[in-house]
């Protein structure tokens, strides 16, 4: 059974909370991507989606707000040593495509993605 750390991808980037909004959808520009985790220092504090910024910065006219005040907090995580089985099952059951994941002392270590599984799992063609 693989693990999670075994097909993550590592060296994500992340945004600070004092990070404006304006900044973190500039990064999800460059990067392609459609969520960035938040940290403070090494610690996981909440991830910033494209749906928060349009939602809760573009819409309420806070293009450069901190990200502290628009990300989504309350996390859904996933630890390397999790088996991916159960990480997908987190995955469908809230209905998220991707999951940070933390280490045993909860630092960001990476991302667990639907394309990361789709590309880098056992038996996967």
């Amino acid at each position: 059974m693989q693990t999670v750390s075994e097909v993550m991808t590592r060296g994500v980037r992340t945004m600070a909370p004092t990070d404006s909004v304006t900044v973190a959808a500039q990064a999800m520009r460059e990067l392609d991507v459609g969520s960035l985790p938040v940290c403070d220092g090494v610690r996981l504090v909440g991830m910033v989606t494209d749906r928060d910024i349009v939602v809760r910065g573009v819409a309420e006219e806070r293009a450069n707000a901190p990200l502290g005040e628009v990300m989504s907090e309350g996390l859904l995580y996933c630890r390397e040593d999790d088996p991916v089985d159960s990480a997908l099952e987190s995955m469908r059951s809230q209905q998220v495509r991707r999951l940070p994941v933390v280490d045993k002392d909860k630092r960001l270590v990476g991302i667990l993605s639907l394309g990361d599984v789709a590309t880098k799992a056992e038996g996967s063609d």
